[in-house]
């Protein structure tokens, strides 16, 4: 079982990703969190929280295509974002 601060972590972090400002992000963010924030380790949690705090412009360019991640942000968990495919419920 997770440790109590690591619980605490990753319910903020799924509060953030359904709360980013426009609906959009709202839907994948939010979705990609609930299908993987519970399997992820330390180091993919440091990762996902460095992600959340892009805008979601530049998320949303990195979804469709426009542009690529930069450096700082082509990591595992990135390349997991980009390849999610949302489903409706």
């Amino acid at each position: 079982m997770p440790a109590p601060d690591d619980l605490v972590r990753r319910k903020r972090l799924l509060f953030r990703s359904w709360h980013r400002g426009t609906r959009e992000a709202d839907l994948i963010l939010g979705s990609f969190a609930d299908s993987h924030l519970a399997g992820f380790t330390a180091a993919q949690l440091d990762a996902y929280e460095a992600l959340l705090e892009t805008d979601d412009g530049d998320i949303w360019d990195w979804l469709t295509g426009r542009t690529a991640p930069p450096g700082e942000q082509d990591t595992e968990v990135t390349r997991m974002l980009l390849a999610f495919r949302y489903q409706p419920r």
